[in-house]
């Protein structure tokens, strides 16, 4: 890892373990990561590696209990996350870092439309006033492609289809022109057609915005499409961190060879 690289996020010695009735589960166990600004990093792993254990620590949304950061650091932009306090956390959170899930659906609230979800985020972060946030928020999904946004934005996430709904999570994630954009598994529910839709829109946004990007995955055509450096886990350790192409060239790790 070249320390001399402009250096957005660094990640050291990450310990996360969870502690239950049957013992400590050791989800995250030493893992160290770094990411250039603009630059997009592929995190894949089977399931239960912890990858997605590690992209909640970044946000610091470890559910506690049983989930608890035991030590590491995190370092975001000069500051160290984990030093923070939960109220500096959240002024980073959904403006500085955003995160898209899996599945929209538990992100998204079924009970309010989808400008108003958008909107919250534009008037708690940027301190728009409402009409501003609800205008913001129809070229928000047009940028991510969403076709009569005008009327889209006033539909519940239930009305949506799931490429467009989780068209609508990336707008909300991008609302406030993030540095970072996590992408836990963006493309995992959506048929193979929508997928390539969705990894192309987010290249496409990353480009214009000049963001940073982790994409998380268990599937490793999605990182030789899309990310530049690659961190292979297994059993909560990155065993495996290299470039894309030395990746694919020349596996070292008997899990990617596999």
């Amino acid at each position: 890892m070249d320390e001399t690289d402009n250096l957005l996020l660094k990640i050291r010695n990450l310990h996360t373990y969870f502690y239950t009735d049957d013992g400590v589960a050791k989800a995250v166990d030493g893992v160290d990561l770094e990411l250039v600004e603009g630059g997009t990093l592929g995190v894949v792993g089977e399931s239960g590696c912890g990858k997605s254990v590690t992209a909640l620590s970044i946000m610091r949304l470890i559910p506690d209990p049983p989930g608890k950061i035991r030590q590491g650091k995190i370092v975001f932009g000069g500051k160290d996350l984990l030093a923070l306090s939960e109220a500096e956390m959240r002024k980073i959170r959904g403006r500085s870092i955003s995160m898209i899930f899996q599945e929209p659906m538990t992100s998204l609230n079924p009970v309010f439309q989808i400008g108003d979800q958008i909107s919250e985020v534009l008037t708690l972060h940027e301190g728009l006033s409402k009409k501003e946030a609800w205008n913001r928020s129809i070229e928000m999904l047009k940028m991510v492609g969403i076709p009569a946004a005008e009327r889209r934005v006033t539909e519940y996430p239930h009305q949506l289809s799931g490429g467009m709904r989780q068209r609508a999570m990336i707008a909300m994630a991008l609302a406030c022109s993030p540095k970072l954009m996590i992408a836990d598994e963006p493309t995992t529910a959506l048929d193979v057609t929508i997928q390539a839709q969705i990894l192309e829109l987010i290249n496409r946004l990353q480009r214009e915005k000049g963001m940073s990007v982790i994409l998380i995955t268990h599937n490793l055509g999605v990182i030789a499409e899309t990310a530049q450096m690659v961190a292979v886990m297994y059993a909560g350790l990155v065993v495996e961190y290299t470039d894309v192409r030395t990746l694919f060239a020349t596996p070292q790790h008997p899990y990617t060879q596999g």
